[in-house]
């Protein structure tokens, strides 16, 4: 995140520069990758080199139990061709041996051993080289004894001694293997979780800058930085936090400046009429008085219309909701504002005769409703025609106001329902500008929407909607 414009005070609490170009908290993310990355890498290297023990062991012991079971099956060939052991050539089980780099010892039925070879040492008459039971054989797990079978009975064994270098070079190679692919998979591990904590570090500590940047001061401070996923979000939010107080600020800006206008003129009056008074320059008459007496009331109608909108923006806390009938509400206020309209010469018509439910505070409906009409009294002109009308569409309650008064220029139509706003009339129509605004926190505090619709000389429609139940 980067800020965008000056900064004009300094960073309350500038940061000393990261280790790593990260933070503590990216320090504590880091070091809780690279300890998942090492204990995996661990566990992996550890699990690969006992599966390629485990079958390394049992792929020979299967080829080993193969090669006994091929020098059984030819001892047994050539005792069957003798007759028995004293004339039998036992060549080819000492041939089967000596092609398995192994010991090959043969035993009688009653263990003794008949003719035995080492690889590599040719004794093919057996003579000398004899070994007894268990003679030369090494650790029990290199030695494989088979028995050998004629027409079904056992007539010796054959016992094959492997020697312990026989499956050592297999594993030797897996273990270099596996410990250069386990470097390699820790130095990828080790980039991969420092290049993830930047990702995440970075965009957290640009919000915080321009948290405290924008706290410091700095109004214009944004966030510039791309996020992925929920800290992408953050920022968006950020933003648009930032963006909604400083349109807060300007509106409560704006709103001082016009509540200082609205009370400037009649506190002026006042005075200006009260000093005359005080040093004599004129008398105090009934008329002089009456003319102080009204910028009093018009100062006293600001100060009511101020505490009412701000009442009305906080009414979201103090509604009591009720199904009420809004066109039972048209009707009752229409009754309580027409002799006002008839005061000034406005005609009003009223099309609320089906009922239209909702769930509102029937108080604050009424509020509104008569604030719109007491705005038709004050801007039509004589003559003119106030319509209206209450519908049910789309599951909605739908109150529109129809007046064929002189229209809202449309460079003042968007700002008809801010508050203070009078627009071009301001001089020769009477009132605080509250009115609309009023009816606008009322509708919006309802879960409702309204809307104006109007042209130069072709009268205004206002129209709200409210959700039925």
């Amino acid at each position: 995140m980067r800020s965008v414009g000056p900064h004009p005070h300094p960073h309350p609490h500038p940061h000393p520069h990261p280790r790593l170009g990260l933070g503590a908290l990216g320090r504590r993310l880091l070091l809780a990758f690279v300890l998942v990355a090492v204990s995996s890498v661990l566990v992996l290297s550890g699990a690969a080199l006992i599966g390629v023990d485990r079958g390394v062991q049992v792929a020979q012991q299967n080829d080993r139990e193969q090669i006994a079971a091929r020098a059984a099956a030819a001892a047994a060939d050539a005792y069957r061709q003798a007759g028995g052991w004293e004339q039998a050539d036992l060549s080819r089980v000492i041939a089967i041996g000596d092609a398995a780099s192994a010991r090959v010892a043969v035993l009688d039925a009653d263990g003794e051993a008949l003719q035995s070879r080492a690889a590599g040492r040719g004794n093919p008459t057996g003579q000398g080289g004899g070994q007894g039971p268990g003679q030369g054989a090494g650790p029990s797990e290199n030695v494989v004894t088979t028995p050998i079978l004629v027409d079904g009975s056992e007539v010796g064994s054959v016992r094959i001694n492997f020697g312990p270098a026989a499956g050592t070079r297999v594993i030797d190679v897996a273990w270099a293997w596996i410990a250069v692919a386990a470097v390699v998979a820790l130095i990828v591990a080790l980039a991969a979780s420092w290049l993830v904590t930047r990702l995440l570090v970075r965009p957290i500590r640009a919000m915080t800058d321009a948290a405290q940047s924008f706290t410091a001061g700095d109004r214009q401070s944004r966030t510039t930085e791309r996020a992925p996923g929920e800290l992408g979000e953050l920022a968006v939010a950020f933003n648009d936090m930032a963006d909604a107080v400083v349109r807060s600020d300007r509106d409560r800006r704006n709103m001082t400046a016009d509540v200082a206008h609205e009370l400037r003129t009649p506190l002026a009056a006042l005075q200006a009429g009260l000093e005359e008074m005080r040093d004599g320059l004129v008398q105090p008459t009934p008329e002089g008085l009456a003319g102080l007496h009204d910028q009093s009331l018009r100062l006293g109608r600001v100060v009511a219309d101020l505490a009412e909108l701000s009442a009305v923006e906080t009414a979201g806390l103090s509604l009591h909701l009720a199904s009420v009938d809004l066109a039972q509400i048209v009707r009752e206020e229409s009754t309580v504002r027409e002799s006002e309209l008839r005061a000034a010469d406005v005609n009003m018509t009223v099309d609320a005769g089906q009922s239209v439910h909702v769930r509102a505070d029937a108080d604050r409906l009424h509020q509104a409703v008569g604030n719109l009409l007491a705005n038709a009294a004050r801007y039509c002109r004589p003559g003119d025609t106030v319509d209206l009308s209450v519908t049910a569409e789309d599951r909605q309650a739908v109150l529109r106001v129809a007046d064929s008064g002189p229209g809202i220029p449309a460079d003042e139509l968007p700002h008809i329902f801010d508050r203070l706003w009078r627009g071009r009339a301001a001089e020769q129509v009477a009132g605080s500008g509250i009115g609309l605004a009023l009816v606008r926190e009322i509708v919006t505090s309802h879960g409702g929407a309204i809307t104006a619709e109007s042209a130069p000389g072709t009268g205004t429609v206002i129209t709200i909607r409210l959700p039925s139940p």
